[in-house]
């Protein structure tokens, strides 16, 4: 099941996707909003699944779906827990800086906001030319409520939906090495997801052991930052993390998990080539100025600058995009 939030009030309007993101047909025949379906989700997603398969068969009114007419599947959320899932993006940013590890294993969440994401196609605003605007792209699940203590089977249970997450971050407001105190980045300035969220039945056999075994697909002005697999070199699942956040307190319905940018490493385990060069490339601008800092002595990417454009997308094996994509200019 794939599901989406049309620009509407503060919250948005439901509405059921086609599998190929063509077709819609809204959904407050049987829930008004996200987070109400996330709320009594075993009431409401039944109904609504039986809606998706309505639309795939066209028994169901529907409209041409537009990605542009979206806001965030959850346009604000009442808590989000955020981690540096692929060690290698904090250990490369770490290197390049000449910084040690923290002593001890660091807390992999932090606490992130989650009142007022961006819609997916929505200008991002930068309105000072000194700053240096980092880019970082990675993958979410939505969980329902998660009781405390929760072990991996029930942290599994509990995620309702998959999106991807994009996050612009200050980076001239780091610490050197790019990182705050809990080793994830430091808050972003904005983020957004993708327009559409799956569930993680939507995903087959690309969904397992907790992880999404995807590339994910990072382009600037049209040019391919990076193609990074998202179930390689992990060190937490997105199941894990989930199951982390709620290890000292309940998650509320509606939660949303981020795992950080993705991070593949070389195969000789360090830093992954440019995908110009043939490598995965990156999902962060800040790792491949790292990786080029490292391996030919200075970064050559430049950071986010007015003008510029960013797009996030995962194809299926089919090629065909599975949540929309998340595409912003960068207003001058």
């Amino acid at each position: 099941m794939k599901l989406a939030s049309l620009k509407h009030g503060r919250d948005g309007r439901l509405v059921v996707v086609s599998r190929d993101l063509t077709r819609a047909t809204d959904a407050f025949i049987v829930v008004p909003t996200l987070q109400r379906a996330l709320d009594e989700w075993e009431r409401y997603a039944p109904a609504l699944e039986a809606l998706a398969e309505q639309l795939e068969h066209g028994s169901v009114p529907s409209f041409r779906f537009h990605e542009h007419d979206c806001a965030a599947p959850l346009p604000r959320a009442y808590a989000r827990r955020h981690a540096a899932a692929w060690p290698a993006y904090p250990a490369l940013l770490r290197q390049a800086a000449g910084a040690e590890a923290p002593a001890g294993e660091a807390a992999p969440l932090r606490h992130a906001a989650s009142d007022a994401f961006l819609g997916p196609r929505d200008p991002l605003a930068h309105d000072d030319p000194a700053a240096s605007l980092d880019l970082s792209a990675g993958l979410a699940v939505v969980t329902g409520d998660v009781p405390r203590g929760a072990d991996a089977a029930a942290a599994a249970g509990a995620v309702r939906l998959v999106a991807l997450v994009a996050e612009v971050i200050r980076h001239d407001r780091l610490r050197p090495d790019g990182l705050d105190l809990d080793g994830a980045e430091a808050p972003a300035l904005a983020a957004s997801l993708s327009p559409v969220a799956v569930t993680p039945d939507e995903l087959g056999e690309a969904w397992r052991d907790g992880a999404l075994h995807r590339k994910l697909l990072v382009s600037r002005n049209g040019k391919t930052l990076g193609c990074p697999e998202s179930g390689a070199d992990l060190g937490h699942s997105l199941v894990a993390l989930v199951a982390e956040a709620a290890r000292h307190r309940a998650l509320g319905a509606g939660t949303i998990v981020s795992a950080g940018p993705v991070s593949n490493r070389g195969i000789d385990g360090g830093p992954g080539r440019a995908a110009a060069e043939g490598g995965a490339g990156h999902a962060c601008l800040a790792e491949a100025r790292a990786a080029e800092a490292l391996t030919s002595g200075w970064a050559r990417t430049p950071y986010l600058a007015a003008g510029d454009r960013f797009r996030i997308e995962m194809k299926d094996a089919g090629g065909h995009s599975i949540f929309g994509a998340i595409e912003h200019d960068v207003a001058g």
